[in-house]
């Protein structure tokens, strides 16, 4: 499996309430996390479909394949036949009752991730800017 990006902070905040805007479509779509649109449920085996700010004309769909709600969620999508399969994992760590740690990750595999992971652009920005708008709301 091959990490190609990841962020993390240190959010002031309680992990549930973290977890609430992680899993709510509304605050995905008004904040000023990099994504123009995520329309679907987050829920365990349900499908969103997500529009990044680095690609505003494409939106990917994406299957939320784990939930361990407070703690992580994973979803995943890519091409048939796992050419190249996409996991996006998101975790909660809690440090005590009014903080805790987010961490983000993308992992691609398959026989063509090496070539597709060439071509996309640096999600880096995308997640930092992501990660620090949960904060931010969170915290709120």
């Amino acid at each position: 499996m091959t990490t190609t990006t990841s962020t993390s902070t240190t959010i002031a905040a309680p992990s549930e309430e973290v977890w609430r805007l992680l899993t709510d479509t509304d605050w995905w779509n008004r904040a000023d996390n990099g994504v123009v649109d995520v329309a679907g449920t987050i829920r365990e085996g349900q499908q969103v479909k997500l529009v990044s700010e680095l690609d505003p004309k494409r939106g990917f769909k994406l299957k939320v394949a784990e939930v361990d709600q407070p703690r992580s969620m994973t979803w995943t999508g890519g091409m048939p036949l796992g050419l190249c399969t996409g996991r996006r994992t998101f975790r909660i760590e809690p440090d005590g009752p009014a903080r805790c740690s987010f961490t983000m990750a993308e992992d691609f595999t398959g026989p063509l991730a090496p070539l597709i992971i060439r071509s996309l652009p640096d999600f880096q920005g995308s997640f930092d800017q992501f990660a620090a708008a949960l904060k931010t709301d969170s915290e709120a």
